[in-house]
């Protein structure tokens, strides 16, 4: 199986702080890897070095054969990359229905495509005219996601996307997340739900301290309570 993205020695600086020392890793195409760690362990720091927003100091980013370590965010996107972060990314002033045309590049909406993503986010097919602005956390989460989805991507980049969200809405966020990756992308999720990444995931790398500390399959960690202690400091079950 050939990867989709690689990372090779990257290091990040941000003023004066030191984020990433070294990371080193890899996302197998058509899979989907979850990138756990505690909280501040530079998770997405990693995340937006990938999408140029976060420029590494040093090392190699390699997309689909391309190297992307120093070219401009938008001229990332155009090679097949969604963003995902987690703040949210929302025009506040502008419609949901306008939020999904400026994120469609290839012109219009996919109508097909559109009534795809309301069966997993029925609220924005509601508010479809509302301004994104008054959605609550939850809807403009879920707007977000629909923003990187409206079109098909190469590689999804997702930051903490169960955030603010209702349970059902989750289990509606897993289906939309495996129908994605049936459909051909390539996904690399940042995720503190670990029943979440349990059932997404395919693999798993770990980050302690700016660095790569653990990589596997998915269901290994999961199995391994006393890995995810070591790991994470939370066992499966204090996840769920």
């Amino acid at each position: 199986m050939s990867d989709m993205l690689t990372l090779t020695g990257v290091h990040t600086h941000i003023a004066q702080y030191h984020i990433l020392h070294g990371v080193d890793l890899n996302v197998p195409e058509g899979q989907i890897t979850m990138l756990l760690g505690r909280n501040g362990a530079g998770k997405t720091t990693t995340l937006r070095t990938i999408m140029g927003l976060s420029p590494p100091s040093s090392g190699t980013i390699t997309l689909a054969g391309q190297r992307t370590e120093k070219k401009l965010t938008p001229d990332i996107a155009t090679l097949g990359v969604g963003y995902v972060p987690e703040t949210m990314s929302v025009f506040s002033d502008l419609t949901v229905k306008e939020n999904l045309i400026l994120a469609a590049r290839e012109g219009p909406l996919d109508d097909t495509r559109l009534q795809w993503i309301f069966g997993f986010f029925p609220a924005l097919k509601r508010f479809w005219l509302s301004r994104a602005g008054s959605l609550s956390g939850g809807q403009k989460q879920m707007l977000s996601i629909a923003r990187a989805i409206v079109e098909p991507r190469k590689l999804l980049l997702i930051d903490e996307p169960t955030k603010g969200l209702a349970p059902a809405i989750v289990v509606n966020l897993i289906e939309c997340l495996a129908e994605v990756k049936k459909r051909g992308a390539t996904i690399l999720l940042v995720e503190q739900n670990f029943r979440v990444a349990q059932e997404v995931g395919d693999n798993v790398l770990v980050m302690d301290n700016g660095k790569i500390v653990h990589r596997g399959a998915m269901a290994d960690l999961a199995k391994d309570t006393s890995l995810q202690e070591k790991l994470l400091g939370l066992s499966l079950e204090a996840h769920q």
